[in-house]
């Protein structure tokens, strides 16, 4: 049975938009770090406060963003599943199971991704056009690396001593952010182009019913 994806496609949207301006703002705050790591680390302490607090606003920023991305993901890939399940090769209950798979979850859920994109195509068996899946293939690779270079500077941090060490952990949190940030927005095209495809194919589908 199909399910309707657009009201949460709107949410993912307006969440991932808050991602994107928290992230942005800690990116400001490794490239103030850079700017004068002596200056940065003499003021940690002046500074401590604000940046507990983005850090625990972009905490909960991201959960309510998995939570409810997560289930517009298994909405879309339940539908998929209606259009072309020759075409899938996983249960729906992947799209949320397997977020949750250390290293598997750095690749099931884009195969999930593009399955539930060719099934949402006017001709779910049709060979894929030139560059189609360009936004989901970018978006990934910008989410997947934005999250090791995130592990990566947080290690470096850990293990702060010197401003060289300030300096490496900070260069490498900032190229993480902007990872993060770019993954942001190509997330909400992705987000909003597979609903606009799903919510015109089941359009075409009533249509011809009537």
């Amino acid at each position: 049975m199909l399910r309707n994806p657009n009201g949460l496609a709107t949410a993912v949207s307006v969440l991932l938009g808050v991602n994107v301006v928290l992230l942005a703002l800690g990116a400001g705050s490794e490239a103030w770090i850079l700017a004068d790591p002596l200056a940065a680390a003499e003021s940690y302490a002046t500074a401590e406060a604000g940046l507990n607090a983005l850090a625990v606003a972009s905490g909960l920023a991201y959960l309510a963003t998995v939570v409810v991305f997560i289930v517009w993901f298994h909405r879309v890939a339940k539908n998929a599943s209606v259009w072309a399940p020759d075409l899938q090769s996983r249960t729906p209950g992947w799209a949320i199971g397997a977020w949750f798979i250390p290293i598997a979850d750095l690749w099931i859920p884009r195969q999930i991704a593009v399955d539930a994109w060719r099934a949402s195509r006017p001709d779910p068996h049709a060979a894929d056009g030139a560059r189609e899946l360009t936004l989901l293939n970018s978006w990934w690779t910008c989410f997947v690396v934005g999250l090791v270079l995130d592990r990566l500077s947080s290690t470096l941090y850990k293990r702060v001593e010197t401003l060289d060490a300030l300096t490496t952990a900070a260069t490498w949190s900032l190229v993480g952010y902007s990872f993060m940030v770019a993954a942001g927005v190509l997330a909400i095209l992705f987000v909003r182009r597979l609903t606009s495809m799903q919510h015109t194919k089941a359009t075409g589908m009533l249509s011809a019913a009537k």
